[in-house]
């Protein structure tokens, strides 16, 4: 009996220490898949969508550049839900998520490392500010851009991981914003626009806002168009809105397609700034009922042409926008 307990002792002390020094080496709370790291050629492929139900031809777009190969989902809020649905749209060696959810997690140098091994980089929804304050000039920051520039993989986002992707976010750092509010008042404080921490080819002069006619969010972007033209340095703006149950899918020659349910809308601005734009004060950007060019898109499951985002959209737009006094305008271009 005394072996016997000696014996269950030993068992349990080596079970609570090989608990001990399980390496968390990273932040993944699970994989699908082959866990061991694999190596494939990739090409770069940009997805932004918009929120709600997922594009599942966006997702096989991506998989179909990422050429077997690991993706890898990062998050700072949620758990790991994408990973069965991804691993099943197509060919893929695994799908790890990791829930980056603090700064000290974001400064680990084994959360870069395992995000430089992802032969496809998603971000989910959840909320920009946290991506912002977590991310932002961190490892996690500094794996994406080698993803990027020296890599090249297929890397997307939704909703609040659709938002950090364009060169210009809105952060919603205090909150989110309304378009009934921020038209009357383009300075209200939930109007926080800032430079994106990630650099991402044809989207640097470009601003996204997502779950965009479903959340009637038209007047609030052309509120963060008309204050990045006021107070940065900048003479061009595009803005991309992305409808739920949409994607923007863009091959790297600038190549852009349009996939899912809904529309996708490219608004055009500038050089010329807002007649008025200051605090306290109903925005006013008209320049003659032309301040912004709209150009609309209607999505389809095979992917629907939209346009080369090196150049200018061909043609007359389908719409133009204006304010005036706070009041968003659209009327047809033709």
């Amino acid at each position: 009996m005394k072996l016997s307990l000696s014996l269950i002792c030993i068992s349990i002390a080596w079970l609570v220490n090989a608990q001990d020094v399980q390496p968390t080496g990273y932040e993944g709370i699970g994989i699908t898949g082959d866990a061991a790291d694999v190596t494939v050629p990739t090409e770069l492929r940009i997805v932004l969508m918009g929120g709600s139900t997922d594009v599942d031809q966006a997702l096989q777009w991506m998989i179909g550049r990422a050429k077997g190969g690991d993706v890898v989902i990062i998050r700072a809020s949620g758990s790991t839900g994408y990973n069965e649905y991804i691993y099943g749209l197509g060919t893929v060696n695994s799908v790890e998520t990791l829930l980056i959810d603090s700064r000290e997690k974001a400064l680990k140098e084994s959360v870069g490392k395992r995000i430089r091994e992802a032969e496809m980089l998603f971000i989910a929804g959840g909320d920009q500010w946290n991506y912002v304050k977590y991310w932002k000039d961190s490892e996690v920051s500094k794996a994406i851009k080698y993803l990027i520039e020296d890599k090249q993989i297929p890397i997307g986002g939704t909703s609040a991981g659709c938002a950090v992707l364009t060169g210009y976010i809105f952060d919603a750092s205090h909150g989110s914003a309304y378009s009934k509010d921020v038209l009357k008042n383009p300075y209200d404080t939930t109007v926080s626009v800032s430079k994106s921490f990630i650099d991402l080819p044809f989207l640097k002069n470009a601003i996204s806002d997502q779950h965009y006619s479903q959340r009637e969010r038209q007047g609030r972007h052309v509120t963060f168009m008309a204050r990045i033209l006021k107070d940065m340095d900048t003479k061009q703006i595009i803005g991309i809105g992305v409808d739920e149950k949409t994607a923007l899918c863009i091959d790297k020659n600038g190549n852009a397609f349009a996939y899912g349910k809904n529309l996708v809308y490219v608004l055009l601005a500038g050089p010329m700034k807002p007649e008025a734009c200051k605090p306290d004060q109903s925005l006013t950007f008209d320049q003659s009922g032309k301040a912004i060019r709209a150009y609309i898109f209607t999505a389809s499951p095979e992917g629907s042409r939209v346009y080369n985002l090196k150049e200018s959209p061909s043609g007359l737009p389908n719409e133009l926008w204006f304010v005036k006094n706070g009041d968003l305008q659209r009327v047809k271009a033709n």
